[in-house]
């Protein structure tokens, strides 16, 4: 895979040409930057591209915090490791953003990954089609990450009943117990699925459970003819990733504002 082109057609497809993830939200592009808008406060509002400079940086920043401040709306700054200009990171938090974790952009070719799903004795997937499938998604998210499934509940539902065909989500049980969870976002026009959550509860961790989710998941792009898979990967899930064959194309960490 040729990194660097892939990382451009990323960049252009996936954030330059971006569309709405959820049904309710908007893409907006307003001189170098695009941004998402979304249609409430618990709706995904943030920048996703840019392409700025020295000169234009903290004109474009400052436009940016304006116009979510009028909407009374936090934000995120999407910051890539191969942004510009490169200090750009840092006028970011002079205007007040507060970074999160970092995480790595990492991309496979489909064709190069195991499609082949192994699941330990006893554990079955179960595809989320509906209102009870997302609680026991958002449960497994509270679960495994120690955070609130509020917001990814209402975007669970809202693409559900607005864009089921973006949108792919996979819960592993145990009997009746939800031990695993993944998503999967589909962008039809693009070369791009991009891969989410993951979450595997702490007992049930170091089974494969994982693993087999990431070869669910290729199997079904695969099928509706993507070609590549990506994820931003936190540390835990990064050296899994990359045994199984996905590559480090760059880093990506949220910048958030809260006006």
């Amino acid at each position: 895979m040729d990194h660097e082109a892939v990382l451009a057609l990323f960049d252009r497809q996936m954030r330059q040409e971006a569309r709405a993830d959820d049904p309710g939200a908007r893409v907006e592009r307003i001189g170098d930057v695009v941004r998402q808008v979304g249609a409430g406060n618990d709706d995904w509002n943030g920048v996703v591209w840019c392409d700025l400079n020295e000169a234009t940086a903290d004109g474009a920043i400052a436009a940016q915090v304006q116009h979510f401040a009028s909407l009374g709306r936090e934000f995120e700054w999407k910051l890539y490791g191969h942004d510009q200009p490169g200090d750009l990171a840092g006028r970011l938090r002079a205007a007040g953003f507060s970074p999160e974790s970092e995480e790595t952009l990492m991309v496979a070719d489909i064709n190069e990954l195991s499609t082949d799903v192994e699941l330990p004795e006893g554990v079955h997937l179960q595809s989320v089609t509906g209102p009870s499938g997302v609680d026991l998604a958002a449960d497994v998210h509270e679960q495994a990450f120690g955070t609130s499934a509020v917001r990814l509940r209402h975007r669970m539902l809202s693409q559900l009943a607005g864009k089921p065909e973006t949108f792919s989500m996979v819960v592993a049980t145990a009997g009746d117990l939800p031990v695993c969870a993944a998503r999967m976002e589909l962008h039809p026009g693009t070369d791009f699925a991009s891969l989410w959550g993951g979450g595997t509860v702490a007992a049930w961790r170091g089974r494969g459970i994982y693993r087999a989710l990431v070869a669910h998941r290729a199997r079904i792009a695969a099928e509706l003819g993507y070609r590549y898979l990506q994820v931003d990967a936190s540390s835990q899930s990064r050296p899994i990733l990359q045994r199984l064959g996905f590559a480090v194309l760059s880093t990506t960490t949220p910048h958030v504002y809260q006006p």
